[in-house]
């Protein structure tokens, strides 16, 4: 997707001003919501109005309360219809080694194009948890990105994920083609990378021409040290890939547990195998309908309600270092941010001072969970008095990268290859002005980080990919959606319009703060998410936890 999911940005600013991104042009907003939030063993207060009881669409599948579909099964999985170029895939043994804390892995083979299933393959590296008691089938789960790793999620499973849910199902995590330990992206050396996240540009004509000529300069980068894989890691390939992996594991139907951007991968295989899809839960929605600048436009109103709310609360507590009304301290992050764009601050890194579009990441990545409020207090107070230490450190999380100046991963590489062959914004100028302004008209602190996304993919070394699979995915049984009311990386408003887009959506709000719900909000939707796992139940209506 174009938009400012977990890209970089280039935010739309005055022309004597800068943006952020090196051509990397959406923030990374979507970013492996457990990648990081997980990993600290987190998880809003805008509510948003909600859609009629999708309970009335599925009906005709599924009476109120009732099951969602007949119980998974681990029975071997029938191979009609498959077509013969296919079956060396469909019917490879895979060899599951033990690989330490009681996790098992292993590598799937695939063909690196679908479209020529006859050539080159490639591996998708995948990690599963086995049930804790009896194994009623497995479970694929997706942490987000696009480019977050499966692999390492999967770790944190037993931590977060119910008891039910991990007695009754094998837990997969597995990383999608480009990612991790699958055949993968390789962009830029390490301390290209930090050149990259801390860069910023004018919006004027030289400034966005420099943009585009570093975007274009990180693609040939990417052709140059991955080769024809980065042609073929878009979502639909992806979604292909799991159907795979469904079958080598053994289940007739695919369950699936997909955050944030694994929304749209869950969705998108859905659209392409609605016969296949078994209990699917969708988490942190995205909205597959919207054009890539309403996606930046409600994903920068998303952050600027969650700063909103996060200012609301720090100026009730004792230690806030913003003063006044809500308002007026939202104005004292803004000019923050101004400031530290004419004059970058110094932190206990001489050579990495915290340029403005490290202290957007800084600020955005405590947004995603309220347990990281009291984080963002303190690394705001530090900046407020001139020393951008905590707000690089914050960034370096959001960017994984480690202490030592080494990447934890290779998701930001992953993120732009997968979203620039799915989806791309606009590149007219003009109209880039104009979808600029009005982002930052509806979002004034946070705004001017998302726009201009298009210049990210103008010249990708691969054409984007045709979109071919049915949005509404008719036929597959009832899904979960889950929206969190203040999300600030994918609002509200995309998991009702997530729900609404599929046929047999059905919507389960969380009101609260943070990105995604289940295994980090409360008991409600734990209980929702588990019952319709392991008993099929699907809520009658809405339960609004």
């Amino acid at each position: 997707m174009t938009f400012a999911s977990d890209d970089s940005i280039a935010p739309a600013r005055p022309a004597q001003e800068a943006s952020p991104a090196s051509g990397d042009t959406r923030p990374r907003t979507l970013r492996s919501r457990m990648a990081r939030a997980a990993a600290a063993m987190l998880g809003t207060v805008l509510v948003l109005a909600a859609c009629a009881d999708p309970a009335s669409k599925v009906q005709t599948e599924v009476s109120q309360g009732g099951s969602a579909s007949a119980a998974p099964t681990t029975a071997a999985p029938d191979l009609d219809g498959i077509a013969p170029e296919l079956l060396p895939f469909y019917e490879q043994t895979v060899d599951w080694t033990s690989c330490g804390s009681g996790f098992e892995c292993a590598d799937i083979m695939v063909p690196l194009d679908w479209d020529d299933p006859t050539g080159e393959t490639i591996t998708i590296g995948a990690k599963r948890h086995p049930a804790d008691e009896t194994s009623m089938g497995t479970i694929l789960i997706n942490p987000g990105g696009p480019g977050g790793s499966g692999v390492d999620f999967v770790e944190y499973t037993p931590f977060i994920f119910g008891t039910e849910l991990l007695d009754n199902f094998d837990i997969l995590g597995f990383d999608p083609r480009g990612v991790g330990e699958s055949s993968a992206v390789s962009c830029l050396t390490d301390a290209e990378r930090d050149v990259a996240d801390a860069k910023t540009y004018t919006t004027d004509d030289a400034g966005l021409a420099q943009m585009a000529a570093d975007a274009a300069a990180f693609g040939e980068a990417c052709l140059t040290n991955t080769g024809a894989v980065l042609g073929e890691v878009d979502t639909q390939s992806a979604a292909r890939d799991m159907d795979v992996i469904r079958q080598v594991v053994g289940d007739e139907k695919l369950n699936y547990l997909g955050f944030s951007y694994g929304t749209q991968l869950g969705a998108t295989y859905a659209g392409l195998f609605p016969e296949k899809v078994g209990r699917m839960v969708l988490d942190g929605a995205i909205d597959l309908r919207l054009t890539p600048h309403e996606q930046s436009l409600q994903q920068a109103v998303g952050f600027e309600n969650a700063l909103r709310a996060y200012v609301t609360d720090c100026l009730a507590s004792a230690g806030c270092p913003l003063t006044g009304t809500v308002d007026e301290a939202m104005a004292q992050v803004k000019s923050l941010f101004d400031k530290i764009l004419a004059n970058p601050l110094p932190t206990n890194d001489p050579a990495r001072p915290l340029t403005q579009t490290l202290a957007f990441y800084g600020i955005a990545q405590p947004l995603y969970s309220q347990a990281m409020w009291p984080t963002l207090t303190a690394a705001l107070t530090d900046a407020l008095n001139g020393d951008g230490t905590a707000l690089l450190a914050s960034a370096d999380s959001y960017n994984s990268r480690n202490p030592d100046g080494t990447y934890a991963d290779n998701q930001g590489e992953a993120f732009r290859a997968i979203n620039c062959l799915d989806d791309r914004g606009e590149t007219d100028r003009a109209t880039m002005d104009a979808e600029a302004a009005e982002i930052i008209a509806a979002a004034p602190t946070m705004g001017e980080f998302f726009g201009y996304g298009g210049l990210g993919c103008e010249s990708w070394p691969f054409p984007q990919v045709d979109q071919n699979f049915d949005l509404s995915a008719k036929g597959a049984p009832p899904i979960l959606v889950i929206g969190t009311t203040n999300d600030p990386a994918t609002p509200y408003v995309w998991a009702e319009g997530l729900a609404d887009q599929l046929d047999s959506g059905v919507l389960v709000t969380y009101d609260g703060e943070g990105h995604t719900a289940y295994g980090t909000s409360n008991a409600c939707i734990l209980n929702t998410v588990d019952d319709y796992f392991v008993n099929g139940t699907v809520p009658a209506s809405d339960p609004m936890c």
